[in-house]
C-alpha cells in the first residue's frame, strides 16, 4: 500500500491565489460582459525589454547550428551570467559576493521552498505575519509544524508586522533557528532600513540562526539609504542566504530566471554542533535535483546588465511605481491609510473590515480584483493588497471604479 505524506493534509484547503482565481472565474461566468481589471496577483504586464528579446533571438539562432549549439549547461548557471550578477547587483553596492556564490535557477519561489530541504526537522522557524504563503506551506509539507489552529500553524513563531512596528518586526525574545524575511515586503510593501536589518543579523549571529532573505523586489527601491541586499549589512555573509528574481525586475514571470546567493562563510550545524558550509550543501542539492536554466534564457538575463538593459529595466520598474503612486493617491483621497507603494509595487491598504468581504465588494461592484489581507495571515485581516502590475490605462480605470464603488 502506497502511503502519502500526511503533512499535506495539514495544509489549508486551497492556496490563496487559487481561491481568488475561483471567485473571479465564477464572477466572470455570471457576468460574461463585465471586463475585470486584476490588481491582485503580482504578475507583470509589460513586454520583456528589447535587449532581452534580442539576446533570446541570438541565442536561439546559436542553438540551430552544430558549431554553436549548447547541450547541458552547468547546473549552477553559466559563468557569463553569474559574473554579471555578482558585479552589478552586489559588488557595485559594496556587498561582497563572488560569482561562484551565485546559483541561477528558474524562480525565487522555487528556491525559497526547496532550500528548507537542507535543514533538520526540529528547527525552530520564524515567519512574518502577514507572510508570503510559500514560506509557511513548504515547511508544513516537510512536517515542521503542528496542525492549523485559530488561523495559525502550531509550532511556528509568527513575527507580527503591524502599524505599531511600521510593518517591520523586531527579533523575538524566544530563540529561533530559521528566519524568513522579505524586503521590500510582499505583501505589505514595507522596506527595512540598514539599522533594522542589522538587528536581525546580530540576532542570527548570537543564536547561530540562519536568515532566508527574499529580495525579489529590490529593483523597486528608490531611497538610496535603504539596503537592496542583506549583504550590505556587516556580518550577513555568515548568517544569511538571499533570493533574487528577474520576474519583477525584467518581466521574466513567464520566462523563468532567478538566483540564490549562498556565501561560503554561511554555516549551519550538525547534531554534534559542528559547522557545515551551506554553500556545499546547496551546491549538492542544486546539482542533484536541477538541470539548470536554459541557455537562451540565461543570455536574456545577461542582457539585463548591459547599459541599455539597465536603462530598460529601470523604465519598467518606474512604470509600475507610477501606477503605485496613482493607487496610493486615490486611496488617500478616499480616506484610507496605506503602506508600501513608494519603494515597492504593492500597496497595503487598511480597510478595517473583513478582507474577503472587501474583496467581494470590489469584484462585484467595480470589477476589480485585489488580494484579501487575511490570506497572508492573521495580521492581514482588515487589509487588502493592491498591485501596481498593470497598464496605466487599466489602473486609472480601476481606481475610478473603486472610487465609484466605495462612495
Amino acid at each position: 500500500m502506497i502511503l502519502i505524506n500526511e503533512n499535506y493534509l495539514k495544509l489549508q484547503a486551497s492556496y490563496l491565489f487559487s481561491d481568488i482565481g475561483k471567485r473571479v472565474a465564477a464572477f466572470q461566468e455570471a457576468h460574461p460582459d463585465q471586463d475585470i481589471i486584476k490588481l491582485g496577483i503580482g504578475d507583470v504586464t509589460r513586454a520583456l525589454p528589447s535587449v532581452c528579446i534580442d539576446a533570446l533571438h541570438k541565442a536561439v539562432d546559436e542553438m540551430a547550428e552544430d558549431a554553436t549549439f549548447r547541450g547541458y549547461g552547468p547546473e549552477q548557471g553559466y559563468a557569463f551570467l553569474r559574473e554579471k550578477i555578482a558585479q552589478v547587483d552586489f559588488q557595485a553596492r559594496g556587498a561582497e559576493v563572488a560569482a561562484d556564490e551565485v546559483f541561477v535557477s528558474d524562480g525565487a519561489k522555487c528556491d525559497s521552498g526547496n532550500i528548507q530541504e537542507l535543514f533538520g526537522q526540529d528547527v525552530a522557524i520564524a515567519v512574518p505575519d502577514p507572510v508570503y504563503p510559500v514560506y509557511v506551506d513548504t515547511n508544513v509539507m516537510a512536517g515542521r509544524t503542528g496542525t492549523w489552529q485559530e488561523g495559525r500553524y502550531q509550532g511556528l513563531t509568527y513575527l507580527e508586522s503591524t502599524e505599531n512596528n511600521n510593518f517591520v518586526p523586531e527579533p523575538p525574545e524566544a530563540k529561533v533557528d530559521l528566519i524568513y524575511l522579505c524586503f521590500p515586503n510582499n505583501p505589505t510593501g514595507a522596506a527595512a532600513t540598514k539599522a533594522q536589518l542589522k538587528q536581525w543579523v546580530d540576532y542570527a549571529g548570537e543564536n547561530k540562526a540562519l536568515i532566508l532573505f527574499d529580495a525579489a523586489y529590490a529593483a523597486f527601491i528608490r531611497d538610496d539609504s535603504l539596503p537592496q541586499s542583506i549583504y550590505e549589512i556587516a556580518g550577513a555573509r555568515e548568517v544569511a542566504v538571499e533570493f533574487r528574481s528577474f520576474s519583477k525586475t525584467a518581466g521574466f514571470t513567464g520566462t523563468r530566471c532567478a538566483y540564490t546567493i549562498v556565501p561560503k562563510e554561511c554555516m549551519a550545524y550538525d547534531s554534534q554542533g559542528n559547522a557545515q558550509p551551506l554553500h556545499l550543501l546547496w551546491n549538492r542539492r542544486h546539482a542533484t535535483k536541477f538541470n539548470g536554466v536554459s541557455y537562451p534564457v540565461q543570455r536574456a538575463a545577461e542582457a539585463v546588465y548591459s547599459v541599455a538593459g539597465q536603462e530598460q529595466v529601470k523604465e519598467l520598474s518606474d512604470y509600475y511605481l507610477k501606477n503605485a503612486a496613482l493607487i496610493s493617491s486615490k486611496m488617500t483621497e478616499l480616506g484610507y491609510t496605506w503602506v508600501g507603494g513608494v519603494n515597492s509595487p504593492y500597496i497595503w491598504i487598511k480597510t478595517g473590515t473583513d478582507s474577503w468581504a472587501f474583496f467581494d465588494n470590489l469584484l462585484n461592484k467595480a470589477g476589480v480584483v485585489c488580494t484579501p489581507g487575511s490570506g497572508f495571515g492573521k495580521c492581514g485581516e482588515g487589509y487588502i493588497r493592491l498591485s501596481a502590475f498593470n497598464s496605466h490605462e487599466n489602473v486609472e480605470k480601476a481606481m475610478q471604479r473603486i472610487e465609484n464603488a466605495l462612495k
